[in-house]
């Protein structure tokens, strides 16, 4: 199976592979007869919205149209479908269904705990759709983790119906022997086909496919020689090469491979694009078990923290971490949980100090069954009075939202299913995308190389326009950015915003020529009480002073707020992190923009404490 279109350009190029990058070889690419061509989920999905201005079902059915002879495969997180946390039963069936309508034909799903109740609702959707379900196992290394229990695993996933098992070797832990131990194990004692994915990383991966093929595995993951080494895939030209003149021959014409590989790497040039390498810190994990896309992740994270020289620290607390809260693998969306608690924690010099939302989800047990004994004290120091979730009950019946809810929320901005779907999964960045592209909205360009750029337009300057103005000031070197229409002015400059009546407008009736938004921050230089305290970013992230769009805010200014209590969301690393209330005391001043980039140290909030 080819997985250029996936999960080679999720591992090197941080998802980060256009539309118009693709659609040359689409048709060359059907033509091979690979298995099938991996092109969808995983962080596909997100990238497309948050980074591309992409609409990921669109890129889908134009995937489908040009691949009509190649079945797609998509890679689904069980009841977290492509996102981070768990989602309705309503919402996966729903989703299963219309991805099966837009075009994917083989569904491989896991679960990051291989806990079977996670994989239960996708399973019986896929199989009802129609679709090709396979059932995989996240490997990993560790005390809790043995050859049975991978065996027992792969079981429940045939009775659920798996019509091929996957041995899902996301962080490149497997070696040969182990490989080869595995696959007969499966073979023997499961009896499905059995499908081998590595990632090259430590080097390993094209021997664990020799070995598997001898131990009858029937297929194995590959991607083109420009997207694959390092954190991604062995390169199909060497796995065809190895296999010619030997009973696992795949028949795949080399001389086409590599037409199809000089073309992508005619993109990666053009592009400037990292190629596929393995380093001594990727060949160390072995010991830190940190896998590629998670790495390109820690390392980014880190970059936009101004922290990079802290990454062997990190890595030292990755696997401290997962000891603590029970050897999840580390796999999405785990591998973002257990990755960011240890940046926090090595960021902010205090061990738990700060904990993501996520991550106390998980101490609960709503991602499901840790697999193996959490570390108590951590236990009892996140949770506090909170109960765990009582182990009979499955995690996602616990998520009642219903499609009508989301479609009703999201209202005409969704002209579809998949609009509302989209919405349903990433609200945020669905709304920005939907609003931007609503039926007569003209997008707004910034030359942002200029120290002033003012645009004029017909429209109305709506919040999610005024969003954009602001990450397009956070993250440049632009100083300001004016708007200037319908009688108002919108000027935003590095945290703030304001709103003026323009010169050539009538003054309001109350005689006022110009009004603070109060969507937004006071202007910094104001002078304010010795009394009050800050609440400053514990790291670097996007400010959002509500649970979600739409709901009401955390705080308000004059509110009595106890010790603990969030104040706001600090999104980091694609988690949400809960800031609280350092004292109790009362809310003076919200300073940070809704939606915005905030630096570490930052002040978010000014309180003051109570008497």
């Amino acid at each position: 199976m080819d997985t250029t279109l996936r999960d080679a350009h999720q591992s090197l190029w941080a998802t980060r592979m256009e539309i118009g990058d693709l659609l040359p070889i689409l048709d060359t690419l059907d033509s091979v007869g690979y298995w099938a061509l991996e092109v969808w989920g995983g962080a596909t999905f997100d990238a497309m919205l948050r980074f591309l201005d992409e609409n990921p079902w669109e890129r889908l059915r134009t995937i489908k149209r040009h691949c009509t002879r190649t079945p797609l495969q998509m890679l689904l997180r069980g009841q977290n479908l492509v996102g981070y946390h768990h989602y309705s039963d309503e919402i996966c069936r729903r989703f299963v269904a219309a991805s099966k309508r837009n075009g994917i034909d083989n569904f491989r799903v896991f679960d990051a705990l291989n806990d079977i109740r996670n994989v239960e609702v996708c399973a019986a959707a896929v199989k009802e759709c129609g679709g090709l379900f396979e059932g995989a196992i996240s490997y990993t290394v560790s005390p809790v983790h043995t050859l049975d229990s991978f065996v027992e695993y792969a079981q429940q996933l045939k009775e659920l119906g798996a019509d091929t098992i996957c041995i899902k070797d996301m962080a490149g832990m497997l070696t040969p022997f182990r490989t080869e131990k595995m696959v007969r194990a499966l073979k023997e004692q499961v009896g499905l086909p059995v499908h081998i994915h590595c990632h090259y990383i430590g080097g390993m991966a094209p021997m664990n496919y020799l070995k598997a093929a001898e131990a009858g595995a029937d297929i194995v993951d590959t991607a083109t020689v420009a997207l694959a080494f390092g954190n991604s895939q062995p390169a199909v030209e060497t796995i065809v090469a190895a296999l010619k003149e030997s009973p696992y021959d795949s028949g795949l014409d080399l001389d086409l491979l590599f037409e199809i590989a000089e073309y992508w790497e005619g993109v990666r040039e053009r592009k400037n694009l990292k190629r596929g390498i393995t380093t001594l810190l990727q060949m160390e994990v072995y010991s830190h078990q940190v896998p590629g896309g998670m790495m390109s992740n820690l390392i980014s994270q880190l970059e936009i923290q101004k922290a990079s020289d802290r990454l062997p620290d990190v890595l030292l607390e990755v696997p401290r971490v997962r000891a603590e809260v029970g050897y999840p693998p580390l796999v999405t969306p785990l591998s973002q949980i257990v990755g960011t608690q240890a940046v926090t924690n090595v960021l902010t010099g205090k061990r738990w100090s700060l904990v993501p939302r996520e991550m106390k989800d998980y101490i609960r047990g709503l991602y499901g069954k840790a697999p193996g004994p959490m570390d108590q004290a951590i236990v009892a120091r996140v949770l506090g009075s909170d109960t765990p979730l009582a182990p009979d009950v499955r995690p996602g019946s616990l998520i009642t939202t219903t499609y009508d809810e989301v479609a009703a929320e999201i209202g005409d901005l969704a002209k579809s299913e998949e609009d509302v779907l989209t919405y349903a999964l990433f609200p945020n960045e669905a709304l920005q995308y939907l609003s931007a592209h609503r039926e007569g909205a003209e997008k707004t360009v910034f030359m942002l190389s200029e120290e002033i750029r003012t645009v004029r337009e017909d429209e109305s300057v709506d919040v999610s326009q005024i969003r954009e103005l602001i990450r397009a000031v956070e993250t440049s070197d632009v100083s300001e950015v004016v708007v200037e229409e319908n009688g108002s002015t919108v000027t935003v400059r590095k945290g703030v915003v304001s709103v003026a009546a323009s010169s050539a407008a009538p003054a309001s009736s109350s005689g006022s020529s110009s009004a603070s938004s109060s969507l937004f921050a006071r202007e910094p230089e104001a002078q304010r009480p010795a009394t009050w305290r800050e609440v400053k970013a514990p790291m670097v992230g996007t400010f959002y002073s509500s649970p979600s769009p739409g709901s009401e805010p955390f705080v308000q200014p004059d509110e009595v707020v106890d010790e603990g209590q969030p104040v706001c969301i600090l999104e980091a690393m694609k988690l949400m992190n809960e800031i609280e209330m350092p004292e109790r005391g009362t809310i003076r001043e919200i300073v940070a923009v809704d939606g915005s980039a905030v630096d570490y140290g930052a002040v978010l909030v000014y309180y003051e404490p109570a008497e």
